[in-house]
């Protein structure tokens, strides 16, 4: 059983080893863009001055629109264009580098709830409307399930691996980005101090999250879509907050070895399952949907999820 999954992870190394520099070219890092103007981290100071904050990086928005028109990358210039758009509220912004970005949705000056969604792999400028569709189904489904005054951010904060590529099979990236999640939520944290604050992490966002758990001060960590977390257990993620999993009937995530060798050198894979009993989550019910469909309005992965943002925990069906 293990020579078996040892080999169906060698090909999926060896296949990412191919496919990546023939594509290398195409990467979104590879789209230029102008450092951005600066704003100040987040504290209770600077929320009533949020519109300010807003306003710079629709600015810093339009600049990296106009460098990727002038690099003749269409595609990126339209993302960012629709990301300028009037209304739109982001705390961060940085268009070099594939992009990083933090959007909020609701009134975080006055949240009672705070839940930061991290993304998985594929996730930069050019596949952003996808990221900030879910983003905008969570808030609506909070607000419908009638709990407190939450806002919900869509934060894009590291270099999301390619689901084809070496990347994706080892916690590289994520310990990286898990520096990057503390201080964003240190920041939401010193802005609301007495707000709830939940994490809900997809695919290898969970691995984002569970790479960066034993620094969070927050209630909640919910995984969903996961290939893993890179630990055995939820209590070696040595975080107070309360870890939930979920994983759709006709998610193909389900058909990912769960397990962590040592390969060519590196770590591959990411051990047990989050939604199996051994592994000691909360097992909340994700209904039947895909690998995509987790934040898709009607779903009842969608409900569950916005009970848990919103704090509500007690509400949540279990699997």
């Amino acid at each position: 059983m293990a020579s078996r999954l040892r080999r169906t992870l060698l090909a999926a190394l060896v296949t990412a080893t191919v496919v990546v520099p023939v594509s290398a070219a195409a990467r979104h890092s590879a789209v230029p863009a102008p450092r951005p103007a600066a704003v100040g981290p987040l504290s209770t100071a600077e929320l009533p001055r949020l519109e300010q904050r807003f306003v710079v990086n629709r600015d810093n928005i339009r600049a990296a629109a106009r460098a990727a028109d002038e690099h003749g990358d269409r595609t990126r210039a339209a993302a960012l264009r629709e990301m300028a758009a009037a209304g739109r509220q982001f705390l961060t912004f940085d268009g070099r580098d594939g992009g990083r970005s933090a959007e909020v949705f609701g009134d975080l000056a006055r949240a009672d709830r705070i839940a930061v969604l991290v993304p998985g792999s594929d996730t930069n400028l050019d596949t952003y409307a996808r990221f900030r569709a879910g983003a905008v189904a969570l808030h609506d489904a909070v607000r419908k399930a009638g709990g407190p005054r939450t806002a919900v951010v869509a934060w894009l904060g590291y270099a999301t691996p390619g689901t084809v590529s070496t990347d994706v099979l080892t916690t590289g990236r994520a310990d990286g980005a898990a520096v990057q999640l503390r201080a964003f939520t240190g920041e939401l944290r010193a802005a609301r101090p007495h707000a709830g604050l939940s994490l809900l992490c997809h695919s290898y966002g969970s691995v984002v999250c569970a790479r960066a758990a034993n620094r969070l001060a927050v209630a909640d960590i919910a995984l969903y879509g996961s290939p893993g977390t890179g630990f055995g257990t939820a209590r070696e993620l040595r975080s107070r907050a309360a870890v939930w999993a979920g994983r759709g009937g006709g998610d193909w995530i389900a058909d990912v070895p769960h397990v962590r060798l040592e390969l060519l050198g590196s770590d591959v894979g990411f051990g047990t399952d989050p939604v199996a009993a051994a592994f000691g989550a909360r097992v909340f019910d994700a209904g039947d949907c895909g690998h995509s469909d987790y934040l898709k309005p009607g779903t009842t992965a969608l409900e569950n999820l916005a009970l848990i943002a919103a704090g509500r925990t007690g509400e949540v069906t279990r699997a």
